[in-house]
């Protein structure tokens, strides 16, 4: 579903000059040109860092570093022009690849440059003239949604220029935001050396901008091109781009895992929660009959019609990633006795590890005592060691309350459980 859901979306992808050195930047552009075949808008922003390095320690010569920001002095402004048009040449003749025998066979892309971003100086800040240094003024972004318009691919180097002719060296990632902001891209995609983990070293799979912001407060140790890239990231989602995304780009086939899977393959950041766990609403009917039918087929749940749905569905609460029902469960509230139900509680196979269940679970409790109950109850065929485990004690159909005892199956033989619960 998400080839077609892409489709004709414009995408501003960024990535740095280490990846154009390596050997296996070929195959990013394979991926990239076959983003391009299945009808994404595509606005490519390459770095120059290592490529601008190598000129300089040629010439004996080194980039000036203050307060992490670099001065670009008339030399240092030659060899990033010289490196800015090597490594542009170098993507468009790798985009113009058409052997027979390869990937690209057959892929005629289009790729055009140009003077699409007006620059300003960044100036003197704390007393350091940091010269042909410059920041993002505003973007053509007329020109360059023609060129989209046309089918072509845009191809952006990290320079800037000003109505006085001035050229300004500037920062991919800001550029890349730049442009994903004014042209209102449908995604913003950063190619990194690393990968965005946590404390524990595991991968953070989503953020709000507000909790980017927070790990950029709290993580000093982040190295500079992730703080750039994820302050980039948060900036773009606050003004206009829904997704951002920041993905390893040693991983083969990133790009392609990232958008046509649900899971992806990286750090999404996004205006909205990814993952959601809300009230279920009439349109999640066939996604919650899709993900318990599964479980009724094998007997684990008792057959629930769409009209039985439809009709509880205010009864029920879901967790949705990225459009897709991966958990539900249900409460049916018992007043007299003081009692609910917790009923079809289920969690998709691909994320029962992930303590979702636990979540539902918690989420139902708090909403039974807000209703005043005392006691939750389940019943249940295959299930009865997770409750147990989560406080649920054995108990008689008699304890049950006097409709639902009336409505028990006693050809079905359910145990029941209650758990008493604590303010």
């Amino acid at each position: 579903p998400y080839i077609h859901a892409h489709r004709g979306s414009t995408v501003v992808l960024a990535f740095g000059g280490e990846a154009v050195q390596e050997k296996e930047f070929s195959h990013l552009i394979h991926d990239i040109a076959l983003l391009h075949s299945l009808g994404l808008r595509l606005v490519l922003v390459h770095g120059t860092r290592p490529q601008i390095e190598e000129r300089l320690s040629l010439r004996g010569a080194a980039m000036q570093i203050i307060n992490g920001m670099r001065v670009t002095d008339e030399h240092t402004l030659l060899c990033v022009k010289e490196a800015a048009g090597t490594v542009r040449v170098e993507i468009e003749a790798l985009l113009s690849t058409g052997l027979a025998n390869s990937p690209m066979s057959g892929a005629q892309i289009s790729v055009d440059s140009g003077n699409f971003v007006t620059a300003k100086p960044l100036g003197i800040i704390d007393g350091v003239d940091y010269q042909h240094t410059g920041e993002v003024r505003r973007i053509n972004t007329t020109a360059l949604q023609q060129r989209l318009d046309a089918g072509a691919m845009v191809l952006i180097s990290p320079l800037g220029y000003s109505p006085t002719g001035e050229v300004f060296n500037l920062n991919a990632a800001d550029v890349a935001a730049a442009i994903a902001t004014e042209i209102k891209a449908d995604k913003l995609i950063f190619l990194t050396d690393n990968k965005l983990v946590d404390s524990r070293r595991k991968l953070i799979e989503s953020l709000v901008p507000a909790e980017a912001d927070a790990l950029l407060r709290r993580r000093k140790s982040l190295d500079e091109q992730l703080r750039r890239v994820l302050a980039n990231a948060a900036c773009a989602c606050r003004h206009g781009v829904s997704r951002t995304h920041i993905l390893p780009r040693k991983q083969d086939g990133v790009l392609l895992t990232e958008l046509f899977t649900r899971d992806g393959s990286g750090t999404l950041i996004t205006a909205e929660q990814w993952e959601t766990l809300r009230q279920a609403s009439i349109d999640d009917a066939t996604g919650i009959l899709e993900l318990i039918r599964p479980l009724e087929e094998a007997g684990v749940l008792v057959r629930r019609s769409r009209e039985y749905i439809e009709t509880e569905i205010g009864q029920f609460i879901v967790i949705e990633r990225d459009g897709a029902i991966i958990g539900c469960a249900a409460l049916y509230p018992f007043t007299e006795e003081k009692m609910a139900e917790l009923a079809c509680l289920v969690i998709h196979p691909d994320y029962q590890k992930g303590g979702r269940g636990d979540q539902l679970l918690g989420h139902m409790q708090q909403q039974a005592l807000a209703l005043g109950l005392k006691q939750l109850f389940v019943l249940t065929t295959r299930t009865a060691h997770w409750f147990r485990e989560r406080g649920f004690v054995p108990a008689a159909v008699s304890e049950l309350p006097g409709k639902r005892k009336d409505l028990y199956n006693w050809q079905r033989n359910s145990k029941v459980f209650i758990k008493h619960l604590e303010q």
